[in-house]
């Protein structure tokens, strides 16, 4: 046993630790090595059987000329990706357009879907009479499902028939504006219809996050003099940044997996501007019975969302160094 310079025991030797704690210590720590990996077994089981095994049965069809009504399904390696990169390919240049339309409907949904619950969570975080009211108001229409979204908005924005228009021209509006089938109001029917559609939860994320911020703060900002603009930037955006990177990610990767509003509202018209990947890959998969063509589109498109994903991961990391 040791003594520092102070005179008390050096906690570091072993001497200075009875034996009894060292002992339960150890045992503490090595006594039920398989606990953690039970807790883990029921998700790793689910997670195997319904995402990996999947995940990896996928690619071995995308090698294959898979077919269900064929009794033979032959190799073709790396033919149904090369397939989707020939610009001489009907198959590519009809898959590389839907691409095109999902990015469009990314850019246009995205900046919405970030900006506009922040706003609303930032709104809602108050307090004030009929709070929760309001709050389940905005999270209402997320709880719908698409199919009955796509015929709700079907009735909506029909040029002849839609209240939309009916409104429209009793405030004025003598044009009847074709909102499910010219562009850009085809785009505009699907960005507002998404972003009225799921805003809520997106809200949800951003309010559990500004709870979670310690009060203190804000305080010591207002002693500081800063306003409620100053509070914004330097002490709630910095806080929330986990929050922003999980909305932005889960947000690109939902808008490029569109599919249900514009097969409901629009089924890809006008000339397929809104022929979404997802609407292709469906197609090709299952009225086309063309599976390993579909797989390998599947692939392609997982492969730039992950891409995209580690980008912001990357780009939120390094604004967290600076």
């Amino acid at each position: 046993m040791t003594a520092t310079r102070h005179g008390s025991v050096d906690a570091r030797h072993p001497a200075a630790v009875p034996a009894g704690m060292h002992t339960r210590t150890v045992r503490g720590r090595a006594g039920k090595p398989l606990t953690p990996y039970l807790f883990l077994a029921p998700f790793m089981a689910v997670f195997g059987v319904f995402v990996l095994v999947p995940a990896v049965y996928g690619i071995w069809i995308s090698l294959h000329n898979w077919d269900f009504f064929l009794p033979e399904r032959p190799w073709v390696g790396l033919g149904n990706y090369t397939e989707l990169f020939d610009p001489t390919s009907f198959v590519a240049s009809e898959f590389w357009q839907s691409m095109r339309a999902t990015g469009l409907f990314v850019l246009f949904s995205v900046p919405f879907l970030v900006t506009i619950p922040l706003g609303l969570a930032l709104l809602l975080n108050r307090t004030f009479r009929g709070r929760t009211f309001f709050r389940a108001v905005y999270f209402a229409p997320y709880v719908l499902g698409v199919s009955v979204i796509g015929l709700l908005w079907q009735y909506l924005l029909n040029a002849n028939v839609g209240l939309v228009n009916h409104y429209l021209s009793r405030l004025g509006v003598d044009e009847v504006i074709p909102w499910l089938t010219a562009t850009p109001w085809v785009w505009v029917s699907l960005v507002g219809v998404t972003v009225w559609w799921t805003l809520g939860f997106n809200t949800v994320i951003y309010l559990a996050g500004l709870q979670g911020i310690d009060t203190t703060l804000y305080e010591a900002a207002r002693v500081d003099g800063a306003g409620r603009r100053h509070e914004f930037w330097h002490v709630t955006l910095p806080s929330l940044r986990p929050v922003l990177l999980f909305v932005l990610t889960i947000t690109i990767l939902a808008s490029a997996n569109m599919f249900g509003q514009a097969y409901m509202l629009t089924n890809g018209a006008p000339n397929n501007e809104t022929r979404t990947a997802i609407m292709v890959i469906a197609e090709t998969g299952l009225e086309q019975f063309r599976m390993g063509r579909a797989a390998a589109m599947s692939y392609v498109l997982a492969l730039l969302l992950i891409g995209i994903s580690t980008l912001n991961f990357f780009l939120f990391r390094r604004q967290e160094k600076n």
